[in-house]
């Protein structure tokens, strides 16, 4: 039996009972009996969209004592199209370049010898607050979107991910060492610093 939908409805267009048809609500109103879930699929070639552009630049000071990390500055510098309210454009530039520090410097998962996880709480698992990081620099660059009626990009999704090579290339001129695996946290550091042990 094959359905299409049309005008907000399921309508049947093979089979006795073609042209009957089943709006919306009384779909809804029969799921629980249908045997799962109303699900749908769409595939969109979207466009007036271009893709966003950032560099990050970082500086860092290592301790080579502890292996610590500390952030002194930190510069997100992106094309946003046309930045309609700036200020939300740069805490969004921030927002994201702090999320992605934290993945580069201590965010993981840590688990016990029988799997489980030990850091499940936000008092163990050990995320980037304002006193840990300087004032996160935003450049904006504002080369307008042609194909978008206001001329913006989306600014959300791009400084979360340039940070992870930004401080992972600041810990190694810092400290001469090429560390391979994230998060840079002290112990590894510590560890590549001191590999007599």
């Amino acid at each position: 039996m094959a359905v299409e939908w049309r005008d907000g409805a399921a309508v049947c267009v093979d089979g006795a009972k073609a042209g009957e048809t089943m709006p919306i609500a009384a779909i809804a109103g029969r799921a629980a009996f249908s045997g799962g879930p109303i699900a749908a699929e769409v595939g969109l070639n979207a466009a007036g969209w271009l893709p966003g552009f950032g560099v990050h630049i970082c500086d860092v000071e290592v301790d080579p004592e502890t292996g610590h990390t500390t952030v002194l500055r930190y510069t997100a510098i992106q094309d946003v199209g046309r930045a309609i309210h700036p200020d939300y454009v740069e805490g969004q530039i921030q927002g994201g370049a702090v999320q992605g520090i934290g993945w580069a410097l201590n965010e993981t998962y840590i688990y016990d010898a029988q799997g489980k996880l030990d850091n499940a709480g936000f008092l163990d698992y050990r995320m980037p607050v304002a006193s840990d990081l300087p004032m996160i620099d935003a450049v904006m660059v504002e080369v307008p979107n042609p194909d978008h009626p206001y001329g913006v990009k989306g600014v959300g999704e791009v400084p979360i991910v340039p940070p992870l090579a930004a401080v992972a290339n600041a810990v190694a001129r810092a400290t001469g060492v090429r560390l391979r695996d994230l998060p840079l946290s002290p112990d590894r550091v510590h560890a590549a610093l001191h590999p007599e042990g």
